[in-house]
């Protein structure tokens, strides 16, 4: 059975700290620590890491996707589906991929370029991702207040992808964003616009329609309150976490994924990664969120697991099949590397985990491996 491990070893600069509004909140709700409200915010240790020693050919920087400045209006892939939204429509799908592509490419692309620069040391990978973000900076892309539900999804699964990324140049011991200054103010700027507007976005969201968006939007938003140092982002994601745990049953599920159906097993498992994300990363600032809901995360973790292995578990519980064509990317496990850093993890989990390396996500910000690798065994 996994245990809750001590906190992670802070970085050597952080200071001491206070208790925030947001720790208080969440100790009235069963979580325990408190926030570092008087210190920078900072991520977890992996993202130290230096530029590696300059290795290779240089790589020649292929032009950004066009910057998306239209209307957020994009089909759902469930289109046409019952209130499970379980059963994918293949014309809306495709229209989907159509209207985001170049969004897409960003989040690929960015995630792509900065670590193969922290891998190779290139400064052309470098100049070309600042080249990128400050193109979509300077657009103000994204930012359209026309948007339906699955428009401001992409827009935060989009400052997610790039914050989180973005986020290993920001604190690489190596500093490489010095020479960039004036270029990191500008995409600074932006992705403080748009983490502006999805708590707009998100926080208008009804209560009972808060399943795993409303996850992503919390992971997002906290990838963007450290890169700019902003205690207000930081609590809305961690009060979004909150509000997630409250949700999980004393069985370890969610209801509102349940009521995917076929897709209930597969949408516990989405879920997970900006669940662990957030919950690294306020681990890092001092604020352990573990015992939220009398240990909820754990609880879910656990559950999902275990339907991993046994999925007429969830077929069960949802009173339905389950379809795993979701399931078949090892990037979907990601979420193992914070789960095995904030928990010790079973010798059977841990296999399971090695066996799966690399695990890398764009929408989690890269190599979430190597991100956590300083805190596992």
């Amino acid at each position: 059975m996994q245990q809750s491990k001590a906190a992670f070893p802070p970085a050597q600069f952080l200071r001491a700290s206070i208790a925030s509004g947001a720790a208080l909140m969440l100790l009235l709700t069963g979580c325990s620590g408190a926030g570092n409200n008087g210190a920078d915010l900072l991520p977890p240790p992996g993202y130290f890491r230096a530029v590696a020693e300059a290795q290779g050919k240089p790589r020649e920087c292929v032009a950004a996707p066009k910057p998306y400045t239209g209307k957020l209006q994009f089909p759902s892939k469930y289109a046409g589906s019952d209130a499970a939204r379980d059963q994918v429509n293949p014309k809306a799908a495709q229209r989907y991929r159509e209207l985001t592509d170049n969004v897409r490419l960003l989040e690929n692309g960015v995630n792509k370029l900065i670590g193969r620069y922290l891998d190779k040391g290139q400064p052309d990978d470098l100049a070309c991702v600042i080249s990128w973000l400050n193109d979509w900076a300077e657009a103000d892309a994204l930012l359209s207040t026309s948007y339906n539900h699955t428009g401001k999804s992409v827009r935060k699964w989009a400052l997610g992808s790039v914050a989180g990324a973005y986020l290993r140049l920001k604190f690489s011991r190596s500093q490489p964003l010095e020479q960039y200054s004036s270029e990191a103010r500008t995409i600074e700027k932006w992705l403080g616009k748009l983490a502006d507007q999805v708590v707009l976005d998100w926080n208008a969201q009804p209560m009972d329609r808060r399943n795993n968006h409303q996850y992503w939007a919390a992971w997002s938003v906290m990838a963007s309150a450290v890169v700019l140092n902003r205690r207000d982002l930081f609590d809305w994601s961690v009060s979004q976490y909150s509000q997630g745990m409250s949700q999980v049953d004393e069985q370890g599920y969610l209801p509102l994924e349940l009521s995917r159906q076929t897709r209930a097993l597969a949408y516990h498992n989405y879920a997970m990664g900006p669940l662990l994300m957030v919950a690294a990363f306020a681990q890092a600032n001092q604020l352990d969120l573990r015992g939220a809901n009398e240990g909820a995360l754990q609880r879910l973790a656990q559950r999902l697991e275990a339907g991993l292995k046994q999925p007429q578990l969830f077929s069960a519980k949802a009173g339905y099949p389950q379809t795993l064509d979701d399931l078949q990317d090892n990037s979907r496990f990601a979420w193992l590397e914070p789960y095995c850093a904030l928990y010790t993890c079973s010798p059977a989990t841990e296999a399971w985990r090695r066996s799966l390396q690399p695990l890398t996500t764009y929408r989690l910000g890269g190599d979430i491996t190597q991100l956590f690798a300083e805190q596992l065994p």
